[in-house]
């Protein structure tokens, strides 16, 4: 079993992917959705966060990082957990700077040219998670890539990744995580068809 069907198997598990395809979800951006992604609910589980940090960190070992970092806030926890399975600083980025103080976008510190990789939950639409790195940029830190947990594989957003010059990877993805449902009996084929149908008909608002 790939690593990509074992994290899709775990969000399935622990219903943080849910599937209702004949009562869609409302996105934050009006997308409507039969599937909704709250990786929050991974954190709480010693086991499967400890499974899905091994994912990251095997994927990201291999590569010459000065320090991770995280979303604010639901990239947080994942980025300290691998940054400190790495033995890597870490810090994370803002959605908006503070109002107060010394205002700042990033929090911690690295150093000017620093090579990092940023840590997501989920990349939806992709719009924050290319925030977030250009805020990086902008603190001339070197943004080797965008890591996730999940992402819905929407063109669009391989489009927007592309523009903005940054490389993002995710263990898991919707046309994955759909077959696995598929295989264990969580859709029938009727409603497979739906759902990746559903995923290339989307138009970004």
């Amino acid at each position: 079993m790939t690593d990509s069907n074992t994290v899709a198997k775990l969000l399935l598990k622990e219903k943080a992917v849910f599937l209702r395809p004949h009562d869609m979800f409302t996105w934050t951006s009006g997308i409507k959705s039969p599937v909704y992604c709250d990786n929050r609910l991974l954190i709480s589980t010693v086991t499967t966060r400890e499974k899905i940090i091994q994912a990251f960190t095997k994927k990201i070992a291999p590569l010459k990082v000065d320090c991770i970092a995280g979303t604010a806030t639901a990239g947080i926890p994942w980025a300290a957990w691998i940054a400190h399975e790495l033995k890597l600083p870490m810090i994370y980025v803002r959605s908006s700077s503070k109002e107060h103080g010394r205002q700042n976008a990033i929090e911690g510190a690295a150093s000017e040219g620093a090579s990092c990789i940023l840590i997501e939950d989920l990349i939806s639409t992709g719009k924050s998670s290319i925030a977030a790195a250009q805020k990086l940029q902008e603190a001339k830190l070197n943004v080797l890539k965008v890591m996730s947990i999940f992402t819905y594989g929407f063109s669009e957003v391989d489009t927007l990744f592309q523009r903005a010059n940054l490389d993002f990877e995710s263990l898991s993805s919707f046309d994955v995580l759909a077959q696995v449902a598929y295989d264990d009996k969580v859709l029938d084929a009727n409603t497979l068809d739906q759902v990746l149908e559903w995923r290339k008909s989307v138009v970004f608002p």
